[in-house]
C-alpha cells in the first residue's frame, strides 16, 4: 500500500488527536487530578470527555467491522485475542497509579511537549525511559497476528 498516504494519515489523525485533548482540558494535569480525586473535590466535567471518546470509538469499530482493510493497509493490526490476564491488570493499575499522581498520560504528554514546560519534558523522558526498560527486559508474549477482512 501507499506508505506516504500511511504517513499523512497517521499525521493527520495524530494532529486531530492532539488537537481534541487540547480542546478538552485533557493537557491540564491539575484538570485531570480534579477528575480522579472522586474522594475530595471531585471534577466531573471530564467524564464527558471520555464519554464522547467511548461514542467515537463505537464508531471507528462500527465501520470497522464494515471493512474488508483500511484504506491504506492491507490488514487491521489488531490483537488476535483479547485475554484479560496478570499482565494486563497490572499495566492498567501502574498505568492509572502514574495517571493519577502526574495528571498525564501518554498522549496528552506528547501533545503537552509543544508548551515546552520542563515538567512534560521530565514524564515524557521517563515514559520513554519505561518504554526502553520494557522493551529490553521483560519477555513478550505471542506476537499478535492482524486480523483480515470482516469479522
Amino acid at each position: 500500500m501507499n506508505r506516504m498516504m500511511q504517513i499523512l494519515t497517521a499525521l493527520t489523525s495524530g494532529a486531530i488527536f492532539g488537537l481534541g485533548l487540547s480542546l478538552s482540558g485533557m493537557l491540564d494535569p491539575t484538570r485531570v487530578r480534579g477528575f480522579l480525586d472522586v474522594g475530595g473535590a471531585w471534577d466531573p466535567s471530564l467524564a464527558f470527555v471520555l464519554g464522547g471518546a467511548v461514542m467515537v470509538a463505537f464508531a471507528g469499530m462500527a465501520v470497522r467491522r464494515r471493512l474488508r482493510h483500511p484504506a491504506f493497509d492491507d490488514s487491521f493490526n489488531l490483537p488476535a485475542t483479547t485475554p484479560i490476564d496478570t499482565r494486563l491488570i497490572l499495566g492498567s493499575a501502574i498505568f492509572g497509579v502514574g495517571w493519577g499522581m502526574a495528571g498525564l498520560c501518554p498522549g496528552p504528554a506528547l501533545a503537552s511537549l509543544s508548551l515546552g514546560l520542563a515538567p512534560v519534558v521530565l514524564f515524557v523522558g521517563t515514559m520513554l525511559a519505561g518504554m526502553v526498560v520494557y522493551d529490553r527486559l521483560v519477555p513478550k508474549p505471542m506476537t499478535p497476528t492482524p486480523v483480515v477482512g470482516a469479522s
